[in-house]
């Protein structure tokens, strides 16, 4: 009975509202508030639409403030292209079109809206001989877009050599320092070029916008040495790139057979070619034994097998759902577009996009915030999610 009337004294208690105490406990999370799944968006998520037919290799290519582009054709052309046609533009300099040169990269001056430069980086003759070099130069183009005037040489990566290969050449625009950066490859002598600062080949470059040295380059006062160099110890640099959030400069580079190299760019670094590599010979004989060495970067990532590295490009923007930040390269040997998935400076996956879309050679995200690439022997495409 005390038990029965213990029970009703609770319930009342209960009913009459007595007096409670405040909870230490923690708040149990909103679970509806992250409801929603985060998608990534995948590989057969997207197709190539050709926005521009052209037949022959389209190195380089860039937006104009009005949505129109230029292109360089690796045979010497230059073209403004809007819509689905295309005019010439007169004005251009003499290419030495051998081998893996020609007119490659093409960028526009950081105030063109205004002044209307446009550099362009490109393999010439010495003095109309058989040998070459890779140069860097400017022009104005005309206010009617028929010419590129005034066009002019701001640095010249010698000596001259027969070589058809490894000319690089990429182009970018340091965003906290507005100098120029660019990139000429090897020039086919491994042993000699890319180690030594004394000679230009397997180098990147920095000068200021009207070809000069800055005053704080890394080897600026360094007896003989090329005060233009930025960094060294490079291959064959043919994609670069400004992170869009550090501004730190990346750059892609092919290794041999094997040894396909990513790097994020500081000043004075050497980066180990020929004496580290991932890579081997063509022949498949040994170039060193050696992966890593004291003083030398390690790359950021690499490939092996060789995936043929080419124009690259960061993505920004919101149509590619989970890429943002991410990084596009663009694969010449296997065709398709190489989308490395990121963590900061970690690669945590890849997707290989349209595969078999053709030998890809540049990559840039357009003013509309799609991707767009050009392809060997079609033009250029825009990626559409589907």
């Amino acid at each position: 009975m005390r038990y029965f009337y213990f029970l009703m004294l609770l319930g009342l208690t209960a009913c009459n509202g007595a007096e409670t105490t405040e909870s230490n406990a923690t708040a149990a999370p909103d679970r509806a508030a992250n409801t929603e799944p985060t998608m990534m968006l995948t590989a057969a998520g997207v197709e190539a639409e050709t926005v521009f037919n052209y037949e022959d290799i389209l190195w380089g290519f860039t937006f104009l403030p009005d949505g129109r582009m230029i292109a360089t054709e690796k045979g010497g052309k230059l073209l403004l292209i809007e819509g689905d046609s295309s005019t010439l533009i007169g004005g251009v300099p003499e290419v030495r079109a051998v081998g893996q040169g020609g007119l490659l990269d093409v960028l526009l001056d950081q105030d063109f809206a205004n002044n209307r430069l446009v550099y362009l980086s490109y393999s010439r003759s010495e003095d109309g001989g058989e040998k070459g070099f890779t140069s860097v130069g400017r022009g104005r183009l005309s206010d009617d877009g028929t010419t590129l005037e005034d066009f002019t040489s701001l640095y010249d990566g010698g000596p001259a050599t027969d070589k058809g290969q490894h000319y690089g050449s990429r182009m970018v625009w340091g965003p906290n320092d507005g100098h120029l950066y660019f990139t000429i490859g090897d020039r086919g002598n491994r042993d000699e070029n890319p180690q030594d600062t004394t000679r230009d080949g397997g180098k990147v470059y920095r000068i200021t916008a009207d070809g000069n040295i800055p005053d704080d380059n890394p080897f600026v006062g360094t007896p003989n040495a090329k005060e233009a160099i930025y960094s060294y110890g490079h291959r064959n640099l043919q994609g670069m790139a400004v992170h869009p959030e550090t501004g730190e400069i990346w750059e892609n580079e092919h290794g041999p057979r094997g040894g396909d190299e990513v790097n994020v760019i500081e000043a004075g670094k050497n980066y180990g070619w020929p004496v580290i590599t991932y890579g081997i010979n063509y022949d498949g004989s040994q170039i060193t034994q050696e992966v890593a060495k004291s003083g030398m970067e390690q790359p950021l990532h690499y490939w092996v097998p060789s995936i043929a590295p080419s124009g690259m490009a960061f993505v920004t923007g919101d149509r590619y759902p989970g890429w943002e930040g991410d990084l596009l390269v663009g694969s010449l040997k296997f065709s398709y577009l190489k989308l490395v998935h990121l963590d900061g400076k970690n690669v945590t996956g890849e997707q290989d996009l349209i595969k078999n879309i053709g030998r890809v050679r540049d990559v840039r995200m357009g003013p509309d915030g799609y991707i767009y690439a050009s392809i060997e022997g079609t033009g250029i495409v825009r990626v559409v999610p589907v």
